[in-house]
């Protein structure tokens, strides 16, 4: 049986490209440098597939910040105020990732916004009136070419002319319906120049067709796919779907002209009844993603083998397939020194999932795969009892009542009491939590995990430089302070580090964006706080100032989205488990005179089903009372603050107003703050801080920019409901820019009160 992957990790094994592209950044290397180290990661990665016997290995799925943004560049859709910098190709491209700020000119980057159900955040193209769309970039087959050097065929992977339409903003007068025909003519281009150099495949991903979908929509995807395949010829195109079914569409698409589809098997809930019900062309392949792309545990054979046995049994040529992009999970576990093998063997990261497909591969060739050695193996794997469970947090959950998850009095009560006792000013200024994560601050927390220093001294040195970010503070000027968190090494490993049922890997780094990376938490079992995460850094950080010190914590559904979550209990159970913990936490900070806390929820949004009829039932129905039982003990006076980032928000604001924070600050500068209206039209109770200027950039905004943005936001918002804040924490900022940036926030802010 062949087998196929979708796309493969970018960041090398120990974050190679992490590394070098900082180093471009900084001046340390020259672009001559940072394409070399790509260069060996690319090759690495095609042998890597290519020993484990892929059969269809990706290229083009490699991108020094974000693929969607490639496919824009590759189309020339590069708006005039990044060309007018007269920049080189490669900086004009992170101009548009990260803004730019230099001798050449002063640019915002592109708005960024999370990449479906996932943690990967891609940068949103822009079509201005005058955007001549046509095929600009040679990336595509430069790489193709470079991996036929080694001797490896590949098929191209490119974002769908679909789904790049569905995700480009228009900024100018014309709708992206005047788009069209120039999209279809530039990807009519590429197919002919993949026929001219005689590509074997290429890979359209189109994710925007599990979304919900209308006659419109559906007649678009014909318009484009109809104009598009006749140009195909010696080229065969595969269609890749992902992160769901295509249930709006699969009649009329398995009729298509096709050579390949894939569709996903995992969180495609629809996909095998389909087939099922509607069949499936004896004339094409079917990539069947069944290995998953989105989480770590190991693939369960016998349940994947069903399937595959299903697809054969009614004639249907089966490639086996990822089930997205391996960009997801980490690279290997070959790193992981430390984790105990009770773990290691429930888990399989990038290259282990490239061994699953081999396997599979076999057994699904074998006439009695029952009596291989590698389907017992994980048979027995699936049917042992894991030790998961905890007595008590089943019991507890038991006794969770609906009073649990109301707070009392009402929000517009609760509001008039906190500006009462918390005495701010209007247009209060603050910071979302995190300060600049200097090297001295790395070289303390690693230093402490090394046993290189006692547990005392480096909690001195924290308190040291708390103290340090609490008078930098003072003398900024902003009215609400934070500690800082320079004893986090990450806002949700942290409070994982605190709670029972999490296990943590050393090196399972994976792309957020760019250069960001995380190593997310797995939740193996029933999870619990073992003890106090954050009192004694926020006590002592309010014991500095007599202005309000913020305690800061991450929420139950952020913890539970940015982890891999388990796969033997419900979403549902899982989030208030975390829920149940994050509330002792809550209620300690509050009982140590703790009186505004923080309770991030950045990935709200991340796990929404993309389909509007799932959203409720299968998400918002727990995930929002689950942040409302976490909040709801503290007292009436105690104010409950909350934070959002990088998603689209606009369409579930009643949601967002129903978790009962007392403010909410969101990320909204890089968006251009089209949140605003949204905010209005829904009547939103929350007090409010958008986001005043990007932190993913190091570009320093002005004062007259800030001010003309908090003007902006003062004609959707009263004035008694706004903050003034960063679009997010300064944790990878440098100091001299973060202290500028917020120097003119301040700035800005009195000036905005001064004129009432």
């Amino acid at each position: 049986m062949q087998t196929s992957v979708i796309g493969f990790p970018r960041i090398g094994a120990l974050r190679e490209l992490k590394f070098a592209s900082e180093k471009y950044f900084k001046g340390e290397i020259d672009a001559e440098a940072l394409q070399q180290t790509a260069e060996t990661l690319r090759q690495t990665h095609w042998t890597t597939q290519k020993n484990a016997g892929i059969d269809f290995i990706p290229s083009n799925d490699f991108s020094f910040y974000d693929t969607f943004l490639d496919t824009a560049v590759l189309f020339g859709i590069v708006p005039k105020r990044y060309k007018e910098l007269n920049l080189s190709p490669l900086d004009t491209y992170f101009a548009m990732a990260r803004g730019y700020q230099g001798t050449s000119g002063d640019v915002k980057a592109l708005a960024m916004k999370k990449w479906f159900n996932t943690n990967y955040h891609y940068i949103v193209p822009e079509l201005e009136d005058d955007t001549d769309i046509r095929l600009s970039g040679d990336k595509l087959w430069k790489e193709y070419e470079e991996a036929k050097a080694l001797g490896i065929e590949t098929k191209p992977v490119v974002a769908g002319a679909y789904t790049l339409l569905k995700l480009c903003r228009c900024t100018g007068e014309r709708p992206v319906s005047d788009f069209i025909d120039a999209t279809i003519r530039a990807y009519q281009e590429l197919l002919e120049k993949c026929n001219r150099d005689q590509i074997a495949w290429i890979q359209f991903d189109e994710p925007a067709l599990v979304r919900d979908m209308d006659q419109s929509d559906s007649d678009l995807f014909h318009q484009i796919y109809d104009a598009l395949l006749p140009c195909a010829k010696q080229c065969h195109v595969l269609l890749q779907t992902y992160f769901g079914d295509v249930r709006d569409i699969y009649p009329g698409l398995i009729k298509m002209p096709f050579a390949g589809i894939g569709l996903d098997f995992v969180e495609g809930k629809e996909t095998l009844a389909l087939i099922q019900k509607y069949g499936f062309p004896k004339d094409k392949l079917l990539f069947a993603g069944l290995i998953n792309g989105k989480n770590i545990w190991k693939n369960h054979y016998e349940k994947t083998l069903k399937t595959v046995a299903e697809l054969k049994a009614a004639g249907i040529q089966t490639v086996l397939s990822t089930s997205c992009s391996l960009l997801h999970v980490p690279y290997t576990l070959r790193q992981e020194d430390r984790l105990a093998q009770e773990y290691l063997s429930y888990f399989a990261f990038a290259e282990e999932k490239l061994t699953e497909l081999g396997e599979l591969s076999v057994l699904a060739d074998s006439k009695d795969y029952t009596a291989d050695a590698l389907y017992q193996s994980n048979h027995t794997l699936f049917t042992a009892d894991r030790n998961c469970s905890h007595a008590e947090v089943t019991d507890r959950l038991s006794h969770i009542t609906e009073r649990d998850y109301i707070r009392l009095p009402e929000r517009s009560e609760r509001q008039k009491l906190q500006k009462k006792v918390l005495g701010l000013p209007e247009l209060p200024t603050t910071t979302i939590g995190s300060f600049p994560q200097t090297k001295d601050v790395k070289t303390n927390r690693s230093a402490f995990r090394k046993g290189e220093i006692s547990e005392q001294e480096y909690k001195d040195f924290n308190r040291k430089k708390i103290a340090e970010c609490v008078a930098w503070q003072e003398e900024i000027g902003l009215d609400v302070l934070v500690h800082g968190e320079y004893e986090r090494n990450d806002m949700v490993e942290y409070f994982g580090e605190a709670l029972g049922g999490f296990v943590f890997t050393e090196k399972a780094w994976v792309q957020s964006y760019g250069t960001r990376c995380v190593k997310p938490p797995i939740i193996w079992g029933d999870v619990y706080r073992k003890k106090p995460i954050t009192i004694e850094w926020s006590v002592y950080a309010q014991s500095l100032t007599k202005k309000i010190m913020k305690g800061m914590l991450t929420g139950p559904v952020t913890i539970l989205n940015w982890s891999f979550p388990r796969e033997d209990i419900s979403i549902r159970e899982s989030i208030s488990q975390i829920a149940l913990a994050i509330r002792d936490e809550v209620l300690d900070l509050e009982a140590n005179g703790i009186r505004m806390i923080q309770i991030d929820e950045a990935a709200l949004r991340e796990k929404l089903p993309l389909r509007r009829s799932d959203w409720h039932k299968e998400y918002l129905d727990f995930a929002i009372p689950a942040f409302r039982l976490a909040h709801s003990g503290v007292k009436p006076e105690t104010q409950i603050h909350t934070h959002m980032c990088y998603s689209e928000f606009t369409d579930i604001i009643p949601a967002i107003d129903d978790m009962d924070a007392d403010v909410i600050t969101f990320e909204a500068s890089r968006s251009d703050l089209q949140i605003l209206d949204a905010l209005r039209e829904n009547h939103f109770e929350t007090e409010v801080g958008p986001g005043v200027y990007d932190i993913h950039s190091p570009r320093v905004p002005s004062v007259e920019e800030i001010v003309n943005a908090l003007n902006t936001m003062l004609t959707k918002i009263s004035r008694d409901k706004l903050w003034v804040n960063p679009d997010c924490g300064l944790k990878t900022r440098a100091k001299p820019e973060t202290d500028a940036s917020l120097r003119n926030m301040v700035a800005a802010a009195r000036q905005v009160r001064e004129k009432k």
